[in-house]
This record gives C-alpha cells, sequence and structure tokens, in this order.
C-alpha cells in the first residue's frame, strides 16, 4: 500500500468522534445477541433444524449479509485509534471488503443452487419417482399436499444381497467348502474356451443372477419400455427388436413341426432368444440334467435383465410388469423356475427373495407366488417378516383365509413362542396363541389333516384314532378353489410337518377340534359358512396353477407339451453333423464332460452355441480309441 493512501486512511479514522463508536458497540452487541452463529445464544439451537431454513434463505438473504458488513465496520472502528493503527490493521481492513466481495458471490451461487434444486424436486415431483432432495424441505406455511411424496416402505422389498446363491450358499456352509467345490470345478471351467478364440468381451454384472465369463455378448434385441404411472406404481412392457422378431418366428417354425433341432439352431444365431432357453430349460430339467437347465434359465434372466428401463425398479416393489403382456411373460417363467432351482439347492432365502419380487411384479399373482411365500419364509426362518407381510399386504381376500396361511401362521407363531420363552421375554398378548391359530386352521380348512397323514407320511396310530371323527376324515370341502388350495400346499409345504414339534402341535389341535365339536356341534356350520363368504364362486379360480409346479419332485417323463419335441436316435448323426461346426464369428464353446450322463440329454446339449465336448483337438482323446490303436500295434 503506498504512503499516501495510508495517510488518507489515518486521516479519516481520526476524524470519527467517541459517541459514534459506542452507538456502533451497542449495535454490535445487539446483532452478535440476535444473528451471530458464534454467539452463545445461538449455540443452544439444534443444529438440524438448520436443514430446514433453506426456503426462507432467499428472503432472509439481506440481512444475512448485513449483519457481518456492519459487524466488520465495527471492528474496524474499534481498532482505529491513533495509537496503534499500523499496516497490519489496513490490510485487514482491505481483506474485510474482498471477504464481502466473496460472500456476496457465495450467496448468489448458493441461491442459484437452491433454485437448481428445488426444480428437480419438482420434477422428480412430477414423475412420481418417490425421490427426495436433502436439501429441500418445506416450509412451515404449505400444506401437506404440496409436499413431497414419502410412500410407507413395501413390505415386497427385495434384498439384493439375497438374491446371490452363492452368499448363501456360503453362510450354510461356510467359505472354505464352498471355495474348494469351487476348485473342483476349475479345471473344467479352464477348459471353457479350449478349441477356439478366447472371450474378449465383457460380461456385464445384474442383480439377478452372476454371468459366466464364457456367456456370449448381451446383443441388445430386447429393451423395455415405460407406459405410465397409475396409483403410485410404474408400468412398463418389454418390446423386441426386428432381429429378435426374426428369431421368434423361426423359433415358432420349429414349434409347428416339433423340431428340437430347430429351436437349438436359433440358439445358435440368437444366444438369448428367451422362449428357446426356456423350452431347453425344461427338456435338460425333464431329462435330468439339472445344471444345464439352470444355466438356461440363467441367461434368460441376464438377458432381460440387461433390457431393463432406467426407471424399473423392481426391487422396491413400485414397478408393475403386467403378465398380460405377451412379452413380459419369460420373465415369470424364468424367475419361478430360478426360484425353484434354488430351492433345490437348499438357498430358501433366497428363494424367498425372488418370491417376493414375482408377487411385486404384478399384484394379480400370475404364477402363483402367494402360495409358497409362506413356505419358504418358514424355512428361511423369517418369523417376524411373515407375520407382518400377513398383516400389512393388501388383497381382496385376508390373509388367514387361505389354506397355507392359516396353517403357516399357525407354525410361525409356535417358533415364535418358542424364541421368547428362549429369551425370558414377554409374551405378546394381543396375538392369537399358536394353539388358537392351529384349532382355527383345522376348523376352517379340516382336509388337510388326512392329506398330511397320508403325504408326510404319518404313521402313528394317534393319527388312525383321530382320523375317525368324521369332520376330520373328509377327503373334499366341496368348494373347487378351496380344494385345489389345499392340493397346492400339501404338495408345498408337507416336508415342514415332518417335524416331531410341529406334529405334535398339529395332534394337540386336532384333539382340541374333536372336543370342541362334541360340545358345539354348530361351530363347524359357522366356518362352512365363513369358507362359502370367502369363496362364493363355483368355479376353481386357480385351475391355472397346475400343482405339479409346487411339487419337488421333478418328472423324469418329458411333459405332453416336449414329447412331440423328441428325435429318434438314429437321427442323431445327422442333427450333430448340421449345427455342429459353428460359423467362425460364433461364441467360444464350453468344454464339457459326457460320462455318465443321459445320451439324448448330450446329443441335444451339443447343438448349444456355448457348448463344447471337444475333441482330438483339444487334446480330449477317446479311450477306446486308444485301446484301439494299441490293438492294432500289436497285430502288425
Amino acid at each position: 500500500m503506498s504512503a499516501r493512501l495510508l495517510k488518507k486512511v489515518l486521516k479519516e479514522q481520526e476524524q470519527k468522534k467517541q459517541p459514534v463508536i459506542d452507538e456502533d458497540e451497542q449495535e454490535l452487541q445487539n446483532d452478535d445477541e440476535s444473528e451471530s452463529p458464534d454467539a452463545g445464544a445461538g449455540s443452544s439451537k439444534n443444529p438440524f433444524d438448520l436443514l430446514n431454513e433453506g426456503d426462507d434463505a432467499e428472503e432472509d438473504n439481506s440481512d444475512q449479509v448485513s449483519a457481518p458488513e456492519a459487524a466488520e465496520e465495527t471492528l474496524t472502528k474499534k481498532q482505529g485509534s491513533p495509537s496503534v493503527k499500523n499496516t497490519a490493521n489496513l490490510a485487514s481492513a482491505s481483506n474485510n471488503k474482498s471477504k464481502k466481495k466473496k460472500k456476496k458471490k457465495g450467496k448468489e451461487i448458493s441461491s442459484s443452487t437452491d433454485k437448481n434444486e428445488t426444480t428437480l424436486d419438482v420434477n422428480l415431483d412430477a414423475l412420481s419417482l418417490g425421490f427426495e432432495s436433502s436439501n429441500h424441505r418445506s416450509g412451515p406455511n404449505k400444506s401437506v399436499s404440496e409436499n413431497v411424496k414419502q410412500a410407507k416402505p413395501s413390505i415386497l422389498l427385495v434384498d439384493p444381497k439375497y438374491l446371490n446363491v452363492e452368499n448363501e450358499l456360503r453362510r450354510i456352509f461356510g467359505s472354505k467348502v464352498v471355495k474348494s467345490f469351487e476348485k473342483s470345478n476349475q479345471s473344467s471351467s479352464s477348459r471353457q474356451v479350449r478349441g477356439g478364440r478366447r472371450a474378449n468381451h465383457h460380461i456385464r454384472k445384474t442383480v439377478l443372477i452372476s454371468p459366466s465369463d464364457h456367456w456370449p455378448r448381451w446383443d441388445g434385441s430386447l429393451s423395455m419400455e415405460f407406459l405410465e404411472t397409475k396409483d403410485g406404481y410404474h408400468y412398463f412392457r418389454y418390446t423386441h427388436s426386428s432381429s429378435y422378431d426374426q428369431a421368434q418366428r423361426a423359433f415358432e417354425a420349429a414349434q409347428a413341426i416339433h423340431d428340437l433341432n430347430g429351436v437349438a439352431s436359433v440358439l445358435m444365431y440368437h444366444p438369448y432368444h428367451l422362449d428357446s432357453l426356456i423350452t431347453m430349460a425344461d427338456y435338460f430339467r425333464f431329462a435330468g440334467e439339472h445344471q444345464m437347465s439352470a444355466d438356461a434359465i440363467a441367461k434368460c434372466l441376464y438377458a432381460l435383465e440387461c433390457a431393463w428401463h432406467p426407471m424399473f425398479t423392481p426391487l422396491q416393489g413400485n414397478s408393475q410388469l403386467k403378465f398380460s403382456h405377451d412379452s413380459n411373460k419369460p420373465l415369470f417363467k424364468a424367475l419361478f423356475t430360478h426360484m425353484k432351482n434354488m430351492d433345490r439347492r437348499g438357498c430358501h432365502r433366497s428363494a424367498l427373495e425372488v418370491c417376493k419380487l414375482l408377487l411385486a411384479l404384478d399384484s394379480d399373482d400370475p404364477m402363483g407366488a402367494m402360495f409358497c411365500l409362506d413356505y419358504f419364509a418358514l424355512r428361511a426362518g423369517e418369523y417376524i417378516w411373515l407375520e407382518r407381510f400377513s398383516e400389512d399386504y393388501r388383497t381382496d381376500t385376508s390373509l388367514w383365509l387361505l389354506p397355507n396361511f392359516s396353517y403357516s401362521l399357525a407354525v410361525c407363531r409356535f417358533y415364535l413362542e418358542q424364541e421368547e420363552s428362549s429369551d425370558n421375554a414377554c409374551a405378546d398378548t394381543a396375538k392369537a396363541s399358536s394353539a388358537d391359530l392351529m384349532n382355527q386352521a383345522l376348523m376352517l380348512h379340516p382336509t388337510v389333516l388326512k392329506k398330511l397323514v397320508a403325504k408326510v407320511p404319518l404313521k402313528d396310530q394317534a393319527w388312525t384314532n383321530i382320523l375317525k371323527n368324521s369332520f376330520l376324515n373328509s377327503d373334499q370341502i366341496g368348494i373347487p378353489s378351496v380344494d385345489h388350495l389345499i392340493n397346492i400346499y400339501v404338495e408345498r409345504n408337507y416336508l415342514i410337518w415332518r417335524l416331531p414339534d410341529l406334529q405334535k402341535l398339529l395332534r394337540n389341535g386336532a384333539n382340541l377340534v374333536i372336543q370342541t365339536l362334541e360340545h358345539k356341534k354348530n361351530d363347524a356350520k359357522d366356518w362352512a359358512c365363513v369358507r362359502k363368504e370367502a369363496f362364493p364362486s363355483d368355479k376353481n379360480e386357480y385351475g391355472h396353477l397346475l400343482v405339479q409346479d409346487f411339487s419337488d419332485t421333478v418328472q423324469t417323463l418329458p411333459p405332453d407339451n416336449l414329447q412331440n419335441f423328441m428325435v429318434d436316435m438314429r437321427d442323431g448323426a445327422h442333427i450333430g453333423g448340421q449345427v455342429g461346426n459353428p460359423p467362425a464369428g460364433a461364441h467360444v464353446p464350453a468344454v464339457r464332460d459326457v460320462a455318465n450322463r443321459n445320451p439324448l440329454a448330450v446329443l441335444f446339449e451339443s447343438l448349444l452355441p456355448w457348448v463344447n465336448y471337444g475333441g482330438p483337438e483339444d487334446g480330449i482323446v477317446d479311450e477306446d480309441q486308444i485301446n484301439e490303436q494299441g490293438q492294432d500295434n500289436e497285430d502288425h
């Protein structure tokens, strides 16, 4: 700073009068008490209350700027005595001016940022995405309807970490066991690219399944379009590209002439054609090749997830994908089969999450996920969640009226009572006991008992005596829907009744029902009226659900819709030669072992583009061929 400017500033400060200084000091004290964030009175303010002052920031902008300016000017005046003035004071005064400008600029930037964030929140609210900015809060004078809606968390929220089967296997068997199993399979996996070029593309990571590195590149033949937003749900539909439509026509042509070879040919050039993958998965399952069937379903789910719309968030329970659209049906079929594959491997927690996803995608429940949800929850030990689901989930019929939930809720309460007794916790008197729930289930659906005795089976003499009662010995209720749901429940849940504790619960409940009916014979008629009111239709409303789809037993014979796909083994050489040599640009197949496997399954498996059984060029030589060559050498 120049000497001339220094003298000018000192002269101006000497002309200040003491009364003015005292008046400024008083104003400084008032400002500090009311507006300064460093004041003692302000320190008692809840810092989280600052989050609610965003909307009033623009209104108080002038006050927030004027207060620091007055404080800085007063501090300068207090330091303006001629005896203590020096160059450092002048430098601080100039710095204060620059700070004022920076503060003003900062206020303008924050104001513009708040406006942008407010505009973004308004747009998100208009789209009903359910997002809420952490910087956006409603003012005290705004109505509730103007605030961002905060929906109650869905009971069908899916936890993505439980969708990974490998994670659950580690929890069940331990990491060491799983790692040793993976190492035992490394020899076969290392040969997946033998005999061809190594894959040079990146496999996209997905949530539903863990894709393998040797899978073909996603071809983008599927996409998803947004339809509408209604009642807080976003509706979507899958769409197909022209190349996918061409593959679909080829599949339908092969299906019309019952040519499984044609279906495999479709997968040669369109490895992610959904209907072809599902058809091959069905065939391999009935042929006993469960791993090949699971791989085909996994590829199907991989393709379907790669096509998801950016707004499609099925794990949050706010997206609907109606089964009525034909293009959406493969996802439901693939998820249902994937759920059964998880159950077969003992991963009931993962199966529960997939079951929740199935129910969340379409509230009409076209696959009957509601009738195996309770089974997976019990097997996974999710007792509290199952009770909460029965209370929170909204449906036309109360869940406790369904056969599966009437019995499963009694089992659920039984295990919760055991946990409460072990923890010495007070029992929840507001809820019915497991004995009462079991009595209610037997009165509402008595035919379940006889079917369970035959299916489990229960061979104790006590059950024979119980079934002598005419009320518990009936085979049919007389309502088609109820009888069908009872058959599904017994087929799906009979395994849990092999536990002695649950058998005791069921036996005690049956004896209590018999004693009750001896004294109150009209109770049976009252419960019959409840059934009729809950299921008034004389038609089977659940006839589209097959009992065998809920069974753990895998049929060894192909179903009716696959019997016509069978081809004569005599044509095997012709079929293998027709598609055995893929084009040069085709994806590298995986080398697999054929020992001790179904020959017909191996034949059709060889048609798939990602499978290779190797040969002499891969270093794989038949043992019989070696023996024949050795015999020829001995003859010579």
